[in-house]
């Protein structure tokens, strides 16, 4: 099934450019023109990525954020502004929009931000207080605690976040392009090593007290998580 982008902006330019655009590259697209149609499309739909201008009348685009998240959708959310101001973006970040991108933008931006948004989105959304288990290893997405072999293990946000990667993708071998972009982000431009570095840690963490490694280095491709017997 395509995935199914909604894009919610009063400029018509941009819903016709982007509509076209989208449908071009495989997309299922739905458009509307303001806030409060914007929202009731949400209603009607079950989107996996909102494109959202933030300058709308009716309803702008920070009070569809606000009660997009606050109706429990996870859905990922690109947020469009004529602002370049940090003020603007970190809003927009706190009321929960996932990615943010400045008007007049290139359409190839758009489109990269739109493949890496969909990446990293789940197959599904946990429900709150659901669990993941592998081995002796457990995962709670309400707590955001592992606990190994009955011993909590204290982790960071971004230690939880490629723990919980591998978790959803138990035995299966992610490369090191895939894991970057689904944690740091498609633009990351960061050390090198960083990954190297949290794997590292994230072993150390897990291991502590003589525990049996789980998470494997695949050589020259990426990382798995496995039993050490396969």
């Amino acid at each position: 099934m395509r995935p199914h982008i909604i894009v919610v902006d009063d400029d018509e330019k941009i819903t016709s450019l982007l509509r076209r655009s989208l449908a071009f590259e495989g997309y299922e697209v739905t458009t509307a023109s303001n806030g409060l149609e914007g929202l009731k499309t949400m209603l009607a739909h079950d989107p996996d990525l909102l494109v959202l201008d933030v300058m709308m009348p009716q309803v702008d685009g920070w009070e569809v954020c606000r009660r997009v998240r606050e109706s429990g959708s996870g859905v990922p959310i690109l947020m469009l502004t004529a602002k370049d101001d940090i003020n603007d973006r970190v809003r927009g970040l706190d009321l929960g929009a996932d990615d943010y991108l400045v008007k007049p933008f290139a359409l190839e931006e758009l489109l990269a931000r739109v493949r890496a948004l969909l990446r990293r989105k789940p197959d599904k959304l946990e429900e709150p207080g659901s669990r993941l288990y592998f081995d002796d290893l457990i995962l709670d997405l309400d707590s955001r605690e592992a606990i190994r072999s009955g011993r909590s293990v204290e982790l960071t946000a971004k230690e939880f976040d490629l723990l919980h990667l591998f978790m959803q993708n138990p035995r299966r071998v992610l490369t090191r392009e895939t894991i970057m972009e689904r944690i740091w982000g498609y633009d990351f431009s960061g050390e090198s090593n960083v990954l190297e570095v949290y794997i590292a840690m994230l072993r150390q963490k897990t291991e502590d007290g003589g525990a049996k490694r789980l998470i494997q280095t695949v050589r020259g491709t990426g990382y798995v998580l496995k039993g050490e017997g396969g």
